[in-house]
């Protein structure tokens, strides 16, 4: 087992292994547990052997839950069982589901304590680390959430064996993700035969991704400045997702938006990065994308969380492991976005 450290003012730890939801401990005696409807039923049922909740809340499955229609269902399920100040939530599940528990755990009552147990490569590597809770709205991805880090977050990669070869190469976008801003080696090892639910480099991969995370919002929680570089490739993926009404789900939608960024980063000068995001794209096999025209995207890449007063903001790469943020002119935006289709349409 592996355990990662996240500090700052609310530190806590993040166990990377097998078995853990089978050994599960809160110091809260009441607990709310919530999870989605499409989770496999023996995870739910192992984790209320392990914390008797006294009450589990079921949410619709993936993006579906993340609505402000399914949050106030939760909190008024969360009253109803009286569920107390020094109690608990615990989100389990992908990362959606998870994101949704943390807001309704940083809603209710002005906030109680959370514990995250994320069941897919996605929610481990990404929404379970950080902080960030949310919900969508019509208009885009997230726009809607709070900054609430978790008591613990506990990953058991048993759970991993459950889930379908695309939705597993999904999760992976996110640890390749932090191979290219921030520790190059992952890059290599997540392509790797290895890195596949019961292989030999699982653990170690899943612990180093998880830990470029832990750095990060360790350094910049609510994101001022070195967390936006998390974003890499997200300007363009939360687009498609709410393009596509979510058709669209956010592991093929970051492997796409990589690749994006990364034309972007070479028309602005930085290095040719495009080999890896196409090698990842070839990997991946992501579900191919409806017809698209870039005035149709742009709309929803203009609301993106890490725009300001002057306008959106692209995460984009002078080389692997130098990430910065920068203004990126319309023509550049729309002249990539051609090559960007050319290139995805051949990936796929």
């Amino acid at each position: 087992m592996r355990r990662i450290e996240v500090g700052g003012a609310q530190p806590y730890g993040v166990e990377v292994g097998e078995g853990l939801l089978s050994r599960l401990q809160v110091p809260q005696g009441q607990t709310a547990l919530i999870h989605p409807a499409d989770l496999p039923p023996q995870f739910a049922e192992t984790v209320q052997a392990s914390l008797c909740p006294t009450v589990t809340i079921e949410v619709p499955a993936r993006d579906d839950c993340k609505t402000l229609e399914v949050l106030s269902g939760v909190l008024s399920k969360l009253a109803a069982a009286n569920i107390p100040r020094d109690g608990a939530v615990v989100g389990l599940g992908g990362g959606a589901a998870t994101d949704l528990a943390g807001f309704a755990a940083a809603s209710y009552l002005r906030g109680v304590a959370f514990y995250t147990l994320p069941t897919t490569l996605l929610g481990m590597v990404d929404a379970a680390v950080g902080g960030k809770t949310g919900v969508n709205l019509p208009e885009g991805k997230n726009l809607v959430g709070a900054f609430h880090p978790p008591q613990a977050v506990w990953c058991d990669t048993d759970t991993l064996a459950t889930l379908p070869d695309a939705v597993f190469r999904e999760g992976a976008a996110e640890a390749y993700k932090h191979g290219l801003i921030s520790d190059p080696s992952l890059l290599e090892r997540v392509l790797s035969p290895q890195f596949r639910p019961g292989g030999a480099n699982l653990e170690d991969t899943l612990a180093d991704a998880i830990a470029v995370k832990a750095g990060v919002v360790t350094r910049d929680l609510t994101e001022q400045g070195e967390r936006a570089y998390l974003n890499f490739g997200h300007t363009l993926a939360h687009a498609l997702e709410a393009v596509t009404g979510h058709a669209v789900t956010h592991g093929d939608a970051v492997g796409y938006g990589m690749h994006y960024a990364a034309l972007l980063s070479r028309a602005m000068g930085g290095a040719d990065l495009t080999p890896h995001t196409l090698a990842f794209l070839k990997w991946q096999q992501p579900r191919p994308l409806p017809p698209l025209t870039f005035d149709a995207v742009m709309p929803y890449m203009a609301r993106d969380k890490k725009a300001d007063s002057q306008g959106v903001r692209f995460v984009l790469l002078c080389d692997l492991a130098q990430p910065y943020l920068t203004r990126v002119p319309e023509d550049v935006l729309r002249g990539a976005f051609g090559e960007w289709q050319t290139a995805v349409g051949d990936a796929d």
